[in-house]
């Protein structure tokens, strides 16, 4: 693993396709919470679920490939990512219930 796999980061993405209503911010939480990652899931009133994470470069990437997959119920269409600068600014993971 190299120090850039390593390296704190920030991601932000939003999931689209049938991901409301589907246990899809459960998901989110619970293996971002397993991955170490500190942020937040929450659905969008345009029917999309945001995502904002922190953490270890190789572990956001881990993140993102749950993401695609999403829960059985779920249909991913596509998830569109952004990086940034690691903020440090959360603690723990948590669901939003309000957009």
């Amino acid at each position: 693993m190299s120090d850039t796999d390593r390296r704190p980061a920030a991601l932000d993405a939003v999931v689209r396709g049938r991901v409301q209503g589907v246990y899809f911010r459960d998901f989110t939480a619970r293996h971002a919470a397993q991955l170490g990652l500190t942020g937040y899931v929450r659905n969008t009133l345009a029917g999309d679920v945001e995502v904002h994470a922190e953490g270890e470069r190789d572990q956001l990437l881990k993140l993102v490939e749950r993401l695609k997959e999403g829960p059985s119920t779920a249909r991913v269409g596509e998830v569109h990512q952004q990086w940034s600068e690691f903020t440090g600014a959360y603690r723990g993971f948590k669901i939003n219930h309000r957009p």
